[in-house]
């Protein structure tokens, strides 16, 4: 089995320098769970193409500091290449970024959301369960595509997860993130990339939030292996 975990998020501050890119902590998150599975880190956003369809099995769709309205050189070629896996049934899991680039290009809408940035950990709830899980996102999906369903929600955040009738899913949180990573972008990013009440308000909710080190690793591994069945 072979994914690919598209890096789409640049790293142009020195203060994140030594920290680890968003396709090193989705690997880390995802591999432990698909041992089955070999991983290729595709940097689109340095500016390396897209995989052939016959070079992976299933991709990941990691965070990003653009939004969808934004135009970027590779913008419209990942388009062009989620429509393609729409197509060939390839599997597609998406995050945060990935999540609202999939809605948006599957029929949806994604777009900045009134409640502004949202970072630290929050409460999501699936199916009647509530489980914790990290965010960092200023955007959200705000209309559903007609190919999926709305499988968690938050308060702040009504769309959080998506299970589409193809072979698709994905969240607005970021599972693939770790505390300690959130308390090091805090530290640094205070007063940068935070104000000093997001970065303490931040750092409050992490530190009181309890995280599962697997949250939805299932759902990414039953895509991928191919046992999702699309309600």
């Amino acid at each position: 089995m072979r994914i690919a975990v598209l890096e789409l998020t640049s790293h142009p501050l020195p203060l994140l320098d030594g920290m680890p890119r968003t396709a090193q902590q989705i690997q880390a998150w995802i591999a432990p769970h698909l041992p089955e599975a070999d991983f290729d880190v595709v940097g689109v956003v340095d500016g390396e193409p897209l995989p052939n369809d016959n070079d992976f099995d299933g991709v990941i769709v990691g965070g990003s500091e653009f939004g969808v309205y934004d135009v970027t050189q590779w913008m419209q070629p990942l388009r062009t290449f989620l429509e393609r896996c729409r197509e060939t049934r390839k599997a597609v899991f998406g995050i945060c970024f990935g999540h609202q680039i999939m809605a948006d290009v599957y029929g949806g809408r994604a777009e900045k959301a009134e409640v502004g940035k949202v970072v630290g950990a929050r409460p999501f709830n699936f199916g009647g369960d509530n489980v914790d899980a990290f965010v960092w996102h200023q955007d959200q999906v705000t209309r559903v595509p007609s190919s999926a369903r709305v499988a968690g929600s938050a308060s702040h955040c009504p769309v959080g997860a998506l299970d589409y009738d193809f072979p698709a899913r994905s969240v607005q949180f970021h599972p693939e993130y770790r505390a300690d990573h959130l308390r090091d972008l805090f530290t640094k990013g205070r007063g940068d990339l935070l104000s000093p009440a997001e970065a303490d308000a931040g750092m409050s909710s992490v530190s009181s939030a309890k995280v599962s080190d697997d949250l939805a690793a299932f759902q990414a591994v039953e895509l991928f292996r191919g046992t999702y069945v699309p309600e």
